[in-house]
């Protein structure tokens, strides 16, 4: 069995556009950010993911989409998770601008 080392691979197959790689990539990173957010959240407040969907208006599947990184969630969904687990959520700049998104 040959072996293949992984810069040999990535160079094979090289992205047409590069940039278009990297914006995919920094979604991803940040629905995997996002799926560990909710789901410590609900683990948190002791809530199933049944019990989160009820409390936020929407279906199990869905928080499972979310805490699966399926997607970025909105920020509408985002102010619903920290009502759903009284928890204030604050989108905050590096700059250090701040906006309250709930207040729980």
């Amino acid at each position: 069995m040959r072996t293949t080392k992984l810069e040999d691979l990535r160079a094979a197959n090289a992205p047409a556009d590069a940039q278009e790689y990297a914006d995919g990539y920094e979604q991803a990173d940040l629905a995997g950010k996002l799926a560990e957010l909710v789901y410590n959240l609900r683990r948190s407040a002791s809530l199933t993911q049944t019990e989160l969907a009820r409390r936020m208006g929407t279906t199990q599947s869905a928080i499972a989409r979310l805490e699966g990184a399926g997607h970025v969630p909105t920020l509408d969904v985002l102010v619903r998770l920290g009502a759903a687990t009284g928890t204030p959520i604050t989108l905050t700049t590096e700059l250090g601008h701040a906006i309250h998104l709930s207040s729980a």
